[in-house]
């Protein structure tokens, strides 16, 4: 059976030029055009830097995307996850056509309505309901098929009461509402948003994921999303890209997905302290379940390991690690408490594993901040060993612990947790 592809990037490259807009460029304007009436090749092409936005590269051109090639079937949600920087917005720019390709071509079948930005695409000093059919204008659509989706655009965005004030009144979170409403209701067959969902509340967020749900699975629309919720990723997506300083590492499956850009989350440069200082030295972390996969669910045993080594003896060390959110706000610390162990730690390596019992963490992002230090002298750790990973739910049993729990009113419920440590060498 032949696939229905609706949209193919072929051979995609963005270059940009660093530094201020319009320096010099006259000059490499001509010498473009010079090659062209020739008919050579753009000799900017063959210069540029990888897209690294944490190092200093040293030419004035930089690929923010390099051979970018896949294909979307009708009715898939395709999820396009990185590091910031890796290229994700500029890939979404290009296939909304908000801008050109250096080199390479999108091919489509169908109206494209995007979300890229809060307030993409609409006019301050208009109402929220003449931005709808300004909007649906603009998709292509005429103004009687907008105004039988009107009132449910209206209602599903929440902001009825403000429909007919400017939208420049509008608070981000209204802007993205109706925006949302807009590009969902109005039938695109192609749906791209940014990490803009990030911007409404919960409770927005969950009817949007919803709502992208049905458009694919029962208007047979397709989907591209962008976001850093690999909960929303997991229970959105049919397949998704990893992009990486702006080429693509990976496509294919969520879950081997996912995995591997957690995996990738914990390929760190460790701070070792200063330079010549080898009194104690963080060489690793990781977190994985029993299987030793880094998909994690909630009824997981987790273990976080943190590997360090020692270049003299110590008489007091703090060996430690706190789950946060992704906003910094901790949850839980864990600290390695067994001092009897610790009175005089020799040289030597060590690992100290952090055991989490299942069913004591809700689904969601989470980050670890781990702390290795001498008290009040020296910290081991920085934010270049923290790691990311996220918690799903196991199909048949979600977050029933806390409905447990919830049994247990007048008894204090605290889980087993444990560590231990273990010298290597």
């Amino acid at each position: 059976m032949s696939k229905d592809i609706i949209l193919k990037a072929e051979n995609i490259s963005k270059q940009y030029r660093l530094g201020q807009v319009g320096t010099g460029t006259l000059s490499h304007d001509l010498n473009r055009w010079w090659h062209q009436i020739r008919g050579k090749e753009n000799p900017y092409l063959k210069i540029g830097d990888v897209n690294d936005r944490s190092t200093k590269g040293s030419s004035d051109y930089v690929w923010a995307l390099q051979d970018i090639n896949f294909e979307v079937e009708r009715g898939e949600v395709l999820g396009i996850i990185g590091k910031n920087g890796a290229g994700k917005s500029t890939l979404l720019k290009i296939l909304s056509k908000v801008t050109a390709p250096t080199t390479g071509s999108i091919k489509s079948r169908g109206r494209i309505a995007s979300l890229l930005e809060v307030g993409t695409g609409f006019n301050g000093e208009m109402t929220g309901r003449e931005n709808i059919f300004l909007n649906g204008a603009i998709l292509g659509m005429t103004k009687k098929e907008i105004a039988s989706k009107l009132d449910e655009i209206i209602d599903f965005s929440g902001c009825e009461r403000y429909i007919d004030t400017p939208v420049k009144r509008y608070s981000s979170g209204m802007t993205v509402r109706l925006a949302f409403a807009v590009a969902a209701f109005l039938e695109p067959e192609i749906l791209v948003i940014d990490e803009v969902l990030a911007v409404g509340d919960a409770e927005f967020q969950k009817k949007a994921i919803g709502k992208m749900q049905d458009i694919s699975r029962e208007g047979g629309r397709t989907v591209l999303f962008v976001s850093h919720n690999m909960a929303a990723v997991r229970s959105l997506c049919t397949k998704g890209i990893l992009l990486e300083n702006g080429k693509i590492v990976f496509e294919g499956g969520i879950e081997p997905l996912l995995n591997l850009y957690l995996k990738s989350n914990q390929n760190r440069n460790y701070w070792k302290g200063e330079d010549g200082d080898k009194s104690m030295r963080l060489l690793n972390t990781e977190i994985y379940n029993e299987l030793r996969s880094k998909n994690l669910k909630n009824t997981d045993l987790i273990h976080i390991v943190l590997k360090f080594e020692i270049g003299e003896k110590f008489k007091d060390i703090v060996i430690g690690a706190t789950i946060c959110t992704p906003t910094g706000n901790p949850i839980v610390g864990l600290l390695y408490n067994d001092y009897n162990n610790l009175n005089e730690i020799l040289p030597g390596t060590y690992e100290v594993i952090f055991t989490i019992p299942s069913c004591s963490l809700a689904t969601g992002d989470y980050e670890i901040e781990f702390n290795l230090s001498i008290p009040f002298v020296k910290k081991y750790t920085c934010e270049k060993s923290n790691l990311s990973f996220a918690i799903t739910a196991e199909s048949d049993y979600g977050n029933r612990f806390y409905v447990e729990n919830s049994l247990f009113l007048n008894s204090i419920i605290r889980p087993n947790w444990f560590n231990s440590i273990n010298k290597i060498n």
